[in-house]
């Protein structure tokens, strides 16, 4: 093997000679640290300046030692056959592994011919592996299975080779066994991507059609916009224009990223890169867009992506509301780094002016509020988040609720919520406990296989609101940390669901309203009152906290009024006067209570409408 061949740096290469994969796995089963030796043993980076998970580039990635966007290098590779070498230009996309970042996923499987499907060598397959392999599978693309981390004590491979085999119908015996860590067996995956991940097809001399499949903000230089070009060729100079906005820049820098983005005299077919236009307007840079030529352009756009569902609803708020214009430009900046967060504004009674955010999932909401808070140094207040639900009214009109204050007075004909496919993959001796648990999440099991003696696969149907808040930690917790989860959308169900208000001195406060299903409506009324009972100070009067759904109220507590002791100087004397005194503090209290509005401080909100204690339920999915 020799360091970087000299054509990395010129342009144009033949397709015949360039591989575009991607690293496919279940979360923690090593995708970043086998992408770090591909980087060692390719050359690209120096061994002074190799550290560990190279390409993720957040400190909130590093951190947490998970992958949050998908990062695309380009590797130089020689294989010599039978006396003759030849040169070879690898394009890899590391993706993330959790659920939540499935989107990240199928934007990189867009770009790729092939994909390394990575399992843990002591682990096996795990839900998010099937997950992925399904995508991957569904794109036509080139599937090599390899057993990662053989070094490990606890590893078995000749299980988990079996395991592999039996779903994808290969022979064990053709399975890779690597370590991204000792970095055994890296070199043989590398000449078997050459060997079996077919090269780019395209037109060099058509029209230019180059798709975008990922973009960020640089500060500096205003967008940067990843593509993989499909037909023609993409050069600097030259005049583009986005096919969906029909907007036109100049090409100011066309170049690769290996792994630091480096200036090229152009991208031919196959080749992954950036592209500079000095556009500072992230809503013209949209990914899944084809970019094209201004003159003598291709008429006929590429397929794109499909547009990502948010599941999960929230309301981002900043603590000083002078914040808000901040809170906008950074959600604008960090919609173009991640497509699939949504954002439209909202004001709520009680936190004022904010955003109500649509995301993935759980993990997904924590991330995007740790990156505002730290890239853009904004204080947040996050509140409970909610699925979206449909209803149709009495009047058959549909509806669509992101938000309880959105709920409608009147009765609805039906209640949609969106349902998900989920599957559990757990050892066998955990099926009882998961069966109960999920049943009493209003799960219906939909199929059961064994992958192999000790393995088992769950599938169930199960209402998205029962599982975007503890569903994970109650599942592990049941299976002692070894049962893994997957989940995706499905479409939507009828349901008996309720909208429960929470009255102060009969006055609903919108912030603490929730959707609930009818059976859980009396659960969540006494968890909220007996919350506000302790996080509302006392007032000079009795205030009771009710909850209510429609006209019936389902709980409630009582606040006790401060009690002023107005028989402080009385030594003594007629018990009459006594009497007089409390009977005029009795009268003082009672009018008090029908003119007295409750003050509400601002920490009972952010401490009873704050997700913080929900939003770790979903890591390592």
């Amino acid at each position: 093997m020799s360091s970087i061949p000299s054509f990395a740096d010129t342009t144009f290469t033949d397709p015949e000679r360039i591989r575009n994969f991607c690293i496919i796995a279940h979360i923690d089963h090593g995708k970043s640290t086998l992408a770090d030796r591909m980087l060692q043993l390719t050359g690209v980076v120096e061994a002074r300046q190799m550290r560990a998970q190279y390409l993720d580039r957040m400190d909130i990635e590093r951190e947490r030692g998970i992958t949050i966007k998908a990062q695309n290098v380009r590797l130089p590779w020689q294989v010599t056959t039978d006396g003759v070498t030849t040169d070879y230009v690898m394009h890899l996309i590391d993706t993330p592994g959790h659920v939540d970042f499935t989107y990240e996923v199928s934007r990189a499987l867009e770009a790729c011919e092939g994909a390394v499907l990575l399992v843990d060598a002591a682990q096996g397959i795990e839900a998010q592996t099937l997950a992925n392999l399904y995508l991957a599978m569904d794109k036509d693309l080139t599937i090599i299975p390899v057993l990662n981390k053989i070094d490990l004590p606890a590893a078995d491979p000749d299980r988990y080779a079996a395991e592999i085999a039996h779903i994808i119908g290969c022979d064990p015996d053709d399975i890779l066994r690597v370590s991204g860590k000792t970095g055994a067996g890296v070199t043989e995956l590398l000449d078997e991507i050459v060997k079996l991940i077919p090269a780019p097809v395209g037109d060099a001399d058509g029209p230019t059609r180059a798709m975008i499949f990922d973009s960020v903000y640089d500060t500096y230089r205003g967008v940067v916009t990843y593509v993989r070009v499909v037909d023609g060729r993409l050069e600097p100079r030259v005049k583009v224009e986005m096919m969906s906005t029909g907007s036109t820049h100049e090409c100011l820098e066309v170049g690769i990223v290996s792994p630091e983005p480096k200036a090229s005299k152009g991208l031919g077919v196959g080749e992954v890169g950036y592209l500079i236009t000095g556009v500072k307007d992230v809503r013209q840079s949209k990914v899944g867009d084809t970019i094209t030529t201004a003159r003598n352009g291709a008429t006929d756009a590429l397929t794109g992506y499909r547009e990502p569902r948010p599941m999960v609803y929230s309301g981002l708020y900043p603590v000083d509301g002078s914040d808000y214009p901040d809170l906008r430009d950074a959600l604008e900046k960090l919609q173009l780094n991640d497509a699939a967060l949504t954002w439209e504004p909202e004001t709520s009674v009680a936190l004022g002016f904010g955003f109500r955010c649509g995301f993935l999932g759980l993990l997904h909401m924590e991330i995007t509020r740790e990156r505002l808070e730290r890239e853009f140094d904004l204080d947040l207040i996050s509140t409970a988040p909610n699925v979206v639900y449909r209803l149709v009214g009495e009047d058959g009109a549909d509806m669509t609720v992101t938000n309880p204050s959105d709920w409608p007075d009147g009765k609805a004909q039906a209640i949609f919520e969106p349902i998900v496919k989920t599957t559990v993959i757990a050892p066998s001796e955990f099926v009882g406990t998961i069966m109960e648990l999920c049943q009493s999440r209003r799960g219906e099991l939909g199929g059961m296989d064994y992958l192999s003696e000790t393995r088992v696969e769950l599938r169930y149907t199960m209402p998205m609101a029962e599982i975007i808040f503890d569903f994970f930690d109650a599942l592990k917790s049941r299976t002692r940390g070894y049962a893994s989860l997957d989940y995706e959308e499905a479409g939507e169900q009828e349901s008996a669901l309720v909208k429960v208000d929470i009255l102060l001195q009969g006055e609903a406060v919108d912030a603490f309203s929730a959707i609930v299903h009818k059976d859980g409506a009396f659960a969540y009324g006494n968890k909220m009152t007996l919350k506000l009972k302790e996080l509302i100070p006392r007032q000079q009067f009795e205030v009771p906290i009710q909850a209510a759904v429609g006209s019936k109220i389902i709980a409630r507590e009582n606040i006790r009024a401060i009690r002023k002791d107005v028989l402080a100087k009385c030594y003594g004397g007629d018990i009459s006067r006594k009497r007089k005194l409390l009977e005029k503090q009795k009268e003082g209290k009672k009018r008090m209570k029908t003119i007295g509005r409750v003050e509400v401080p601002q920490e009972a909100f952010v401490a009873a409408l704050s997700s913080d204690a929900g939003n770790d339920k979903s890591k390592g999915k």
